[in-house]
């Protein structure tokens, strides 16, 4: 396997003489796109495509601008790309990257999840009216504001069910949400947020749950191989005190959403399949340009305001998340043993000192990350033995 790392013309001779010997080279992207860009999420990126690369037989590259590339390459992007930089580089379909491509740049956000206020309401080129009506269902009570007008309608509408969840659309991670209780706190929280917040990007108002447990919910294709999962999210505490993502637990099944249904009975997680399936076909028939290698789709269960259990997909990501690792290495034990059914993957995020990782961990990250401080990343894979 190649690996490439210096620019300039040994870098042109190396890939060229790389193309020789493969047909194609898995190489990160980041190039004119926003976010993902800490140290750690670098180091996991470029990890990741290591192992995407093994999984398909072909070489490695460190991330070269496209006036470099010799030869086909399979992407990792750090976001989901749009079509028109998709065509531009001239993806055509979900073997030619990790992640998804979508027709504009609003479909990769949690903002397509709900309705507008009113049909003549700001929304932006292509905006699909159908997809919130078929979504449903499979989506708690909300709405999507593209100015400040629209989301204090859109609040106080929602409050009369109960507590309302402020989401700016441009966020991850649950970073800059607030629950609001009163119009006070309402406009107050409203009044905090930018104006780009509401015309660039979008707000999400959304009824919020208690005693929340998040699922996922995903699928992954790489080199032939299908696997679909379900699994629950943990949170732990980051280097400031603050609650973040600690890392997800995935029953990952070989095939596809249908072959991880066959293995569910009636209950929470099944229902979150379901409502993913759901959002999942929505999307490509509303969105026909869309197609994605990986999908993940984050369901809320919890209790509302009154007292009911409730169950809706929070949003979706179409790129590499947090749960990748743990995708990668079930897909590895599938490509090992044919026979192989189901894998249980669970990945792990550690805030503070840098203690050694248990001795079968595969370790993607381990350091002092200059945006988050010490943190170590690793993966842990079990295989159930379920085989033919």
């Amino acid at each position: 396997m190649t690996d490439t790392t210096a620019p300039g013309g040994p870098l042109r001779s190396a890939l060229q003489h790389t193309a020789v010997q493969h047909e194609e080279v898995v190489m990160p992207f980041t190039l004119g796109l926003r976010g993902h860009a800490s140290e750690h999420e670098r180091q996991t990126r470029e990890h990741i495509a290591r192992r995407v690369a093994h999984l398909k037989g072909c070489a490695f590259s460190h991330e070269l601008p496209p006036s470099l590339w010799t030869q086909r390459t399979y992407l990792v992007p750090s976001e989901t790309l749009v079509e028109a930089a998709a065509l531009s580089l001239h993806l055509r379909g979900e073997d030619d990257l990790f992640g998804g491509v979508v027709p504009h740049a609003f479909v990769a956000t949690k903002a397509i999840t709900h309705p507008l206020i009113a049909p003549g309401a700001a929304a932006p080129p292509g905006w699909s009216h159908v997809l919130p009506e078929a979504v449903e269902k499979a989506v708690l009570a909300g709405y999507t504001a593209f100015t400040r007008h629209d989301a204090a309608e859109a609040g106080e509408r929602l409050l009369a069910l109960g507590p309302v969840r402020i989401k700016p659309v441009a966020e991850t991670g649950g970073r800059g949400q607030s629950v609001v209780h009163a119009i006070g706190e309402l406009t107050m929280s409203l009044a905090a947020l930018s104006d780009n917040a509401f015309s660039e990007h979008g707000v999400v108002l959304e009824h919020n749950l208690s005693n929340v447990d998040t699922l996922s919910v995903g699928q992954v294709r790489v080199a032939g191989i299908l696997a679909s999962y379900h699994g629950r999210q943990r949170l732990t505490r980051d280097n400031r005190g603050a609650v973040a993502y600690g890392g997800s637990d995935l029953t990952v099944v070989r095939g596809d959403f249908h072959a991880l249904l066959a293995t569910l009975p009636p209950g929470p997680v099944r229902k979150a399949v379901d409502q993913a399936l759901l959002y999942d076909a929505s999307v490509r028939q509303c969105f026909p340009g869309f197609y994605a290698s990986r999908v993940n789709y984050d369901v809320a269960q919890g209790i509302h305001a009154g007292g009911e259990w409730s169950s809706g997909v929070l949003e979706q990501s179409w790129r590499i998340g947090g749960a990748t690792g743990a995708e990668i290495a079930a897909l590895e034990a599938f490509h090992a043993d044919p026979g192989l059914h189901t894998v249980r993957a669970s990945c792990i995020e550690e805030f503070g000192p840098l203690e050694p990782p248990p001795a079968s961990a595969i370790v993607y990250f381990q350091g002092e990350d200059p945006e988050v401080g010490p943190l170590t990343k690793y993966t842990k894979v079990q295989p159930d033995g379920d085989t033919a």
